[in-house]
This record gives C-alpha cells, structure tokens and sequence, in this order.
C-alpha cells in the first residue's frame, strides 16, 4: 500500500468524508454527479492501492459495460426506440430504448463508485480507528463489527496458507482426480475450521483476562489526536455538505430517466453549485496527497 496523507487524518475525519461519499454516491443519478463520484473514486483508489489497483480497475471496466447494456433489456420505458428485439416466440418484441440504456450508465457508475470506495475504506478504516470511534458509545456492537469486517480477510489469508503449503507436499487442491480435489478441499476447510475454533477460544481467554466485560469502568489508550488541521478539515467538508444538501432540495441534483427523460441542465444554477461542491468534497483525499507530494518534491530538491 501506498503512503495515503489523507489516512493520517484523525479517524473521525475519514469516516466523515466516507459516509458523504457512500450516501452521494448510492443516491445521485445526474450524469455530471456520476461522473465526478467514478472518477475520484477511482483516482482514490489508485492512490491508496498503488499499481495493484490498475487489476481492479480493469475489471470494473467490463462490469459497467454488462450493467449498461443489460439494463434496456429488462427496462422498456422510454420514448426513444433505438431498435426492437426479440427471441423467435419465446421473447416477444421489446423495444430497446435510449432513456433506459442512460439509466443503465447511470446505476452502472453508482455501482462502481460505491465499490470502489468501500475498497479504498476497508484499506484506510482499520479496526483500531473503528474502534476508536466508537468503541466507547457501543463497545460490543463496536468489538463484533470489527471482528465481522476482519473475518472473510482472515479466513481468505489463512486458506491460501493452508493451500499453499499442501501443494508444497503434492496434495494441493488442484492436483489428482475430481474426489481426491474434494478431499484435498475438505482437509483444507477442516484445518481452516479447527485454526478458527482455537483461536476464538483464545480470544475469548485474552479478553477474560484482560477484564473484558467486568463492571468496573475501563480506560482506553489512543494514539489519534484532534490537532488544528483537522478542525479545518471539518468545517471545509461540513460547509461543502450544507451547500451540497442545499442544492440538492432546490432540485439541483434531479435526474429522471424513465419513463421519460428530465435532468437537470447546466442552466440551473444549483446543478452548477452542487457539481463544484461536490467535486470539490470527493477531490480532498486527491488534494492532500497531491499538496504532500508537492512538499516533499520542494524539500528534496532543496537538499
């Protein structure tokens, strides 16, 4: 993983800017909010992950082209018939039109939006800052959804070790005949399954020793501290929410594509105010890096 400024942040910071994402990008459908969500979802990403995004991202690619042209296929509204399909008599005729192939573009991007960045959250949104966050309004909720969001990382990390090293003895899951990749397959989730069991029950020993749950009050230690920077930080992103929000209930977010097509164009002022605000909120994880990058390029040129 790459060094990401923007994860250096306090927790409450990173969580904000995510939940703002997640929340514009699963409910803004005007092109131009698609646009900037796909686009700064995808420069975060590469930043966070480095050259091993570019594998992720070529394969949203393909993803969003399926959404699209599939979904005139179910969708028939629309007043803009491109052509007419159908299937001998098992299909009757079913019109393929403009309106639902945009609407297609557009729940295409939302989806791969929103993917990626629940991606680029699970890299920076580690369980100690989940923790930290919330570990002392709702302590168990807090301990169980962390051990949840770590389970299916583990399992997979602990199952390739496990295959990994039977394919080191000739017993891989890919070798031998259709029953013997069975058994090596079972013996695979039978270890994984025993290797799960014990370390729950040590878990549980740690934290009964550690006074997980007595009735006294417990303290907790943190290395996160709400400096300056951040104080600017929030009051930059709530700003730019309450003039997002702002735009957003005077109709300047508003995109229909079926029945029949109405967005909202650029000669609405409050589309323009919430395209800046917008891009101006999802580009902040961008701007960091790219100021820190310009910094650290200024000072070694100086040595």
């Amino acid at each position: 993983m790459n060094r990401d400024a923007f994860a250096e942040y306090h927790p409450l910071i990173n969580f904000i800017f995510y939940i703002g994402a997640f929340v514009g990008g699963m409910f803004f459908l005007h092109p131009a909010f698609v646009l900037c969500a796909v686009f700064f979802a995808a420069l975060h990403y590469r930043i966070v992950k480095g050259r091993a995004a570019w594998h992720f991202l070529s394969v949203l690619l393909p993803l969003f082209i399926f959404l699209t042209v599939v979904n005139p296929v179910f969708n028939t509204y629309g007043d803009r018939v491109l052509f007419v399909w159908h299937i001998g008599s098992l299909i009757p005729e079913r019109p393929y039109t403009t309106e639902a192939l945009l609407y297609g573009m557009a729940l295409g991007g939302m989806f791969i939006s929103v993917l990626l960045w629940f991606a680029s959250y699970n890299a920076e949104m580690t369980e100690d800052k989940f923790l930290y966050l919330f570990g002392r309004f709702l302590p168990s909720v807090s301990l169980v959804l962390t051990m949840v969001l770590r389970l299916v990382p583990n399992y997979q990390r602990k199952a390739g070790q496990l295959s990994a090293a039977r394919k080191g003895i000739g017993k891989g899951i890919e070798e031998g005949s259709t029953s013997e990749k069975v058994g090596h397959g079972l013996t695979v989730l039978s270890a994984l399954l025993s290797w799960a069991l014990e370390g729950g029950i040590a878990t549980a020993d740690s934290m009964r020793s550690r006074g997980y749950g007595c009735s006294r009050k417990r303290t907790s230690f943190s290395i996160y501290r709400f400096e300056s920077r951040d104080r600017l930080m929030l009051c930059g992103m709530a700003g730019l929410l309450l003039v997002l929000g702002f735009c957003a209930l005077r109709g300047g977010t508003q995109a229909e594509y079926t029945p029949g097509l109405s967005i909202a164009g650029p000669d609405n002022f409050y589309t323009i105010a919430g395209v800046v605000a917008y891009a101006l909120f999802l580009a902040i994880p961008a701007g960091i890096n790219l100021t820190e990058e310009l910094k650290w390029h200024i000072l070694r040129s100086k040595i």
